[in-house]
């Protein structure tokens, strides 16, 4: 992270308001999260209150995880590809369709489509493993100050100049069902531009049970935070508001361990390309033990607005 731009100050105490909007947050993510079988391998899901003005892509890729994990058995996720094809609304429900492309000895594959009415949303395959634990090489995480030194994501919004917040007072008023803590003000708040890397510590609010495949979808949606907004960060141009638009093309996640996502995780992000309108951003999830538990990439689309 920059070293200018780390906060001088310690976390405020959290806002017991806040805490109880974050917490209604995960309880509304969650209830996205419940399929409901439809025949065959169909399912229906919620979609997530709307936070957004478009459904959250990190929601559908947690959806389809969990779709796709339904119809294979024992074996444990270690891949998603998926595809985002269309906007979706908010709030209305998704039906999701998922095709048995293989059950193998060690690993199944399937592919999953996500449709709001006759719009498809994204397309997916994911592919299923029974693999043991070792042995285990990785890149170390980055040594970066941990997330008791660092402001909450609604800390940063807080202390934004009056009239700088407009329409980001979503992020307090409706914030995202996980505790954030960042190093450095995101570019789309008015964060400066920068090169290299950048780390976030990520975790849910509280306790969810133990269930790896929910833990593993949990942290699939909360993978798709921040990765576009790397983009803007390493852009060497500015925007000015209402001047561009922009949207994130596909996400790819690759589960290395078992996760337990009621822990803080490191999540590091770097742009790897810019190229033209397209941006290549890569992100590596560690866990506070060190274990490389994850790896993202995703390709976003930054243009001038027509």
């Amino acid at each position: 992270m920059p070293e200018a731009t780390e906060p001088k100050d310690p976390p405020r105490p959290v806002d017991a308001v806040l805490e109880r909007a974050i917490l209604e947050s995960l309880d509304h993510l969650l209830r996205a999260l419940e399929l409901e079988p439809i025949g065959g391998d169909h399912f229906r899901v919620l979609g997530e209150p709307g936070r957004f003005d478009r459904v959250f892509g990190g929601q559908t890729v947690a959806q389809a995880l969990l779709a796709a994990s339904a119809t294979v058995g024992d074996k444990a996720p270690h891949s998603l590809h998926a595809y985002f094809v269309e906007a979706g609304t908010p709030e209305e429900p998704l039906d999701l369709a998922v095709d048995r492309v293989r059950d193998g000895r060690s690993m199944a594959t399937r592919r999953v489509s996500v449709k709001q009415g006759e719009r498809p949303l994204l397309v997916a395959m994911a592919s299923f493993h029974t693999n043991p634990p070792e042995p285990e090489v990785a890149d170390p995480p980055p040594a970066v100050a941990g997330p008791d030194e660092l402001l909450s994501l609604q800390d940063w919004v807080h202390d934004l100049p009056p009239g700088r917040l407009g329409p980001n007072r979503y992020w307090i008023e409706q914030p995202p069902p996980l505790d954030l803590r960042l190093g450095e003000l995101l570019n789309f708040l008015g964060g400066a531009r920068a090169p290299g890397p950048r780390s976030h510590w990520m975790r849910l609010p509280r306790a969810v049970g133990d269930d790896p495949l929910l833990h593993s979808a949990l942290l699939a949606y909360a993978s798709d935070y921040f990765l576009l907004d790397m983009a803007y960060r390493s852009h060497p141009e500015t925007f000015p508001a209402g001047s561009f638009t922009s949207f994130s093309v596909d996400h790819a996640i690759w589960f290395h361990r078992p996760v337990r996502f009621d822990r803080w995780h490191l999540h590091t992000q770097e742009t790897v390309a810019l190229s033209g309108h397209r941006g290549l951003v890569r992100g590596a999830i560690h866990d506070p033990d060190g274990h490389l538990v994850a790896t993202v990439m995703q390709e976003v689309l930054v243009r001038p607005a027509r």
